[in-house]
């Protein structure tokens, strides 16, 4: 078995978690591979038995992702998991890692990989398409698609069409387009519910809203949507997906987003349930 470690060894957590996760994987007669510019990193901190290579070769030669981070290490590597349809593990060494389910102290248990003694969990993508007036940008998205204000800029009005039909309409700070995975992210924070990653659908939260009555929805994804907004006194306005640069937007901008038939396998070695690690991770104090 091939496993494609994915993490950043020029953070020190990381590099200090990486050789014990090597020596793990070894023992159990699973081979390691990892990204060629860390070969010199590697040899520095005398780790050695792994194979180097670029991204896409170890992708497509392994048979598994196992990233070292949080959930955002999981954000950037689960695309190109999903592209190229392996399953992807992930080992916690963030503050929460609601998506990384094997902690440090429970490396023990990466030989579950080996006779396939674990459980998979399937988590839909968006297809994100930003159009304006220079041409069109995509992305694909795990999380979440956030709309958001510049801080002194005054209220824009958001808009939300599902198919041909307007769904929203709001004065607010922002606006989030989430997956059910994101519905345990920043929609979460913003009054958005808990939603089962088994259930497919669009989850709209609308950030600081300047209404009594507007609440998140959850929406079909048979039918794509469209997100703009309209300016009031030269409102500025910016979209991020799953975190990453924001892009200003301009009013005759618009925002395309469906379902993706790309798919993330993530991998639960203990088996867990999803609402067991709500339980245990959002409902417990950080430490």
């Amino acid at each position: 078995m091939k496993v494609f470690i994915c993490a950043n060894l020029f953070k020190d957590k990381t590099k200090a978690i990486f050789p014990k996760v090597v020596k793990a994987l070894k023992s159990y007669k699973i081979t390691p591979f990892a990204e060629k510019k860390y070969e010199a990193v590697c040899f520095d901190i005398k780790v050695d038995g792994i194979s180097f290579g670029e991204a896409d070769k170890n992708a497509e030669v392994c048979d598994i992702f196992l990233t070292i981070g949080g959930d955002g290490t999981i954000l950037r590597w689960g695309k190109k998991a999903a592209l190229f349809n392996k399953p992807l593990l992930g080992v916690n060494t963030g503050r929460l890692g609601f998506m990384a389910t094997l902690e440090q102290d429970s490396l023990s248990k990466l030989g579950s990989l080996v006779d396939g003694k674990y459980k998979l969990s399937t988590r839909m993508m968006l297809d994100v398409a930003i159009n304006t007036e220079k041409g069109t940008r995509s992305f694909k998205a795990l999380n979440d698609v956030v709309l958001f204000k510049a801080t002194t800029s005054k209220l824009p009005e958001y808009r939300v069409i599902s198919g041909n039909t307007e769904v929203e309409k709001v004065r607010a700070d922002g606006l989030i387009i989430s997956t059910p995975t994101g519905s345990t992210a920043y929609s979460l924070s913003a009054g958005g519910p808990i939603i089962d990653p088994k259930i497919s659908c669009f989850e709209v939260t609308a950030l600081s809203p300047h209404t009594l009555f507007n609440r998140p929805m959850l929406l079909s994804v048979d039918e794509p949507l469209k997100a703009s907004y309209a300016a009031y006194e030269n409102s500025e306005v910016f979209v991020s997906v799953d975190g990453s640069e924001p892009m200003q937007l301009f009013p005759k901008d618009t925002i395309s987003i469906g379902r993706s038939k790309l798919e993330l396998k993530l991998i639960d070695i203990d088996g867990a349930s999803f609402y067991s690690s709500v339980h245990n991770k959002l409902m417990k104090p950080l430490k």
